[in-house]
């Protein structure tokens, strides 16, 4: 009997252990392990070609399954456009995503870092000064303004953070003395601050930090990186760059045309103009189309160079370059800002080109500039000087042209003014090319 009692408790264990094998939780495991954060660096200036960078990081995160994207910001601000189609795509990302303040988020900066999920900051760290600026560094229209100011206390809005922060840091006219922006003076808050008032969440060293701050320790990481077409891309894409390239691409190339054979300038111009278009190109702005009507408008000015049509083909040319620059850019009143900047700086140079230095370049060959001057040796007609004095006789009537025989040679000649008989003595008194003057030589004359 105790030897079934036995069986049927070792037989009753056996059972109990396997229902709790089945039905138990599965143990958990490490914090955020099998998790996959994404760094994305928003550094430099805000441009059109970190936009361009930031749309494809997001895009490869998505495509990853990443779990949490981690914006590293130290920007000091830019473009308002490119902040605005970059904070979109912050926005529209279904992943989780953190600002992480690494230097500064100045400006379009802090515009962005409040469109993200959370914000962290690094001790030393700063966030604000977001006025809008027009071109010439002075503060932007009041509907610019307006719409600026909309967008800010919109992104603060989106994490309910405190508007009026978000509003200082954009226009002067907020008062808030306890945080060093009394009116007429921007809001920057330190990470502190940033902290204290809620628009940072955290104030954390490093990556580590971040990623027990996230409950993701042991997440997997991996770092955006900005290739070499992308760095080229933001360096040409950058307002201030694109004048400079324009003027020394439309100079260097008209220069060549002012010097023999293909040198330093036709070099300059033409590198120009492909980094323009290839930073472009990259970017997302201009197509291959761009290239090819920037093409055509080359062959149809060197069309009017060789065959002159009025202008015609001249005027054609000009509207397909800078139709091909406006197509290919993200701003058509800037473009077309900085082509009348190329414009003038190429005609200036060009004219002190020619006044100082003259023209040497390939179209010298079929432009006849030389000149056949007397005191160089060249001369229309054979010169008589030596028959100057000398005395013939009137082989026809003089009325007043006819002809003389002057030492012995039948000469065309033409009388100093009156009509002279034939068989009269004459005597040269100038020989000037073909034109031989003769005056009657009177018996008794002192000439």
């Amino acid at each position: 009997m105790n030897k079934k009692i036995r069986l049927m408790i070792f037989s009753s264990m056996i059972i109990l252990a396997f229902v709790l094998l089945i039905f138990s939780p599965p143990q958990a495991e490490s914090e955020g392990e099998g998790d996959l954060v994404y760094y994305i660096p928003v550094e430099q200036a805000v441009e059109r070609g970190l936009e361009a960078f930031l749309n494809r990081s997001i895009k490869k995160a998505e495509e990853e399954g990443a779990d949490h994207i981690v914006l590293e910001v130290d920007t000091p601000g830019g473009l308002v456009d490119a902040a605005g189609d970059i904070a979109k795509l912050v926005r529209d990302t279904t992943t989780p995503t953190t600002a992480f303040v690494v230097g500064e988020a100045m400006s379009a900066g802090a515009y962005i870092s409040l469109n993200a999920n959370k914000i962290v900051m690094m001790p030393g760290t700063e966030m604000g000064a977001a006025q809008v600026i027009d071109g010439s560094g002075n503060a932007a229209s009041s509907k610019a303004h307006s719409a600026w100011l909309s967008r800010m206390r919109s992104a603060a809005g989106l994490n309910d953070r405190d508007e009026k922060y978000a509003l200082a840091m954009a226009d002067p006219q907020v008062d808030l003395p306890d945080y060093g922006a009394p009116e007429g003076k921007l809001l920057s808050l330190t990470s502190e601050e940033a902290l204290e008032v809620g628009y940072a969440e955290a104030v954390l060293e490093n990556r580590e930090d971040l990623l027990a701050f996230l409950g993701m320790e042991n997440a997997e990481e991996r770092v955006a990186e900005v290739s070499l077409a992308e760095k080229i891309a933001r360096f040409v894409t950058n307002p201030i760059v694109i004048p400079i390239l324009l003027s020394v691409g439309s100079l260097g190339l008209v220069l060549e045309l002012f010097s023999p054979g293909f040198g330093i300038p036709g070099i300059m111009g033409a590198t120009s103009l492909f980094l323009y278009f290839f930073g472009h190109l990259v970017a997302g702005f201009a197509g291959w189309e761009t290239l090819i009507l920037f093409g055509i408008g080359v062959i149809l000015l060197l069309i009017e160079i060789f065959l002159p049509s009025f202008g015609i083909f001249g005027i054609m040319g000009i509207g397909a370059i800078v139709g091909s620059l406006v197509l290919s850019s993200y701003s058509t009143s800037y473009i077309l800002l900085s082509v009348v900047i190329a414009g003038i700086i190429t005609v200036i140079a060009s004219i002190m080109f020619i006044k100082y230095v003259g023209y040497r370049g390939p179209f010298k060959k079929v432009i006849l500039t030389a000149q056949t001057k007397t005191d160089q040796g060249y001369v229309s007609n054979a010169s008589r000087s030596e028959i100057v004095g000398e005395v013939g006789e009137v082989l026809t009537s003089l009325r007043p042209s006819g002809t003389a025989l002057i030492k012995n040679e039948r000469l065309d000649v033409v009388s100093e003014g009156g009509y002279i008989e034939q068989g009269s003595k004459v005597k040269v008194i100038s020989a000037v090319g073909s034109r031989i003057v003769v005056r009657e030589e009177r018996l008794g004359s002192d000439d």
